[in-house]
């Protein structure tokens, strides 16, 4: 009797050490047969930086052939701002250039875009005209876009700003700086290779 006693306390610790290993193989999920729930992926995305901003592109919400298309402009130094997106392509007066997103190729827009921050007018020293620009710091643009009648291809997002200071005037403006998408079936996915860069214009 003692020594059958004996015997299962020496099997007990292999038993216990095959549970433990079942558990950091899959969990007790796995061990039954079921599956774990999935990790969610992070939307797709695409940066690049130019003329002192950083620009950070994704899409997310993909459905049906449809997603929501995300542009976060943000300044590399302080005091710097950018300009509404309903600013004439050339400015007023010359001065300024428009925040812009516009896709072509395999995607369209739908609708005029959304902007996360709200238009305050500056008027500059000797100017009588407001200049629509948005508070000093990060901006994110959003627009819908959907498939064009393929449903799938290529498609390019085209990107313009110009980042300006009171103080320390404006960079060269970015226009029409390109951004390549792939987008198919399950979503619009960015190439982990960046186009070359837009040319620059001069500084308005």
């Amino acid at each position: 009797m003692r020594s059958r006693a004996f015997a299962r306390s020496r099997r007990a610790p292999s038993v216990t050490a095959a549970v433990a290993v079942l558990l950091a193989a899959g969990g007790v999920a796995g061990w039954y047969g079921g599956s774990a729930a999935p990790v969610p992926s992070p939307p797709p995305a695409s940066r690049f930086s130019q003329n002192g901003v950083t620009v950070a592109l994704s899409v997310a919400d993909w459905k049906d052939g449809s997603g929501t298309l995300r542009a976060t402009f943000t300044p590399e130094q302080a005091g710097f701002h950018l300009y509404s997106v309903d600013l004439p392509p050339d400015g007023i007066d010359g001065v300024g250039r428009p925040t812009s997103v516009q896709v072509t190729g395999a995607l369209e827009a739908v609708g005029a875009p959304r902007v996360s921050v709200p238009v305050r007018p500056l008027v500059l020293p000797g100017d009588a005209s407001a200049l629509p620009v948005y508070p000093d710091g990060p901006v994110t643009v959003s627009i819908t876009v959907r498939t064009t009648a393929n449903g799938r291809g290529e498609a390019t997002v085209l990107v313009g700003y110009a980042a300006c200071s009171v103080t320390a005037g404006c960079l060269f403006p970015v226009t029409g700086h390109p951004v390549a998408v792939r987008v198919g079936t399950t979503g619009a996915v960015f190439p982990t290779e960046p186009p070359s860069p837009a040319p620059t214009t001069p500084s308005p």
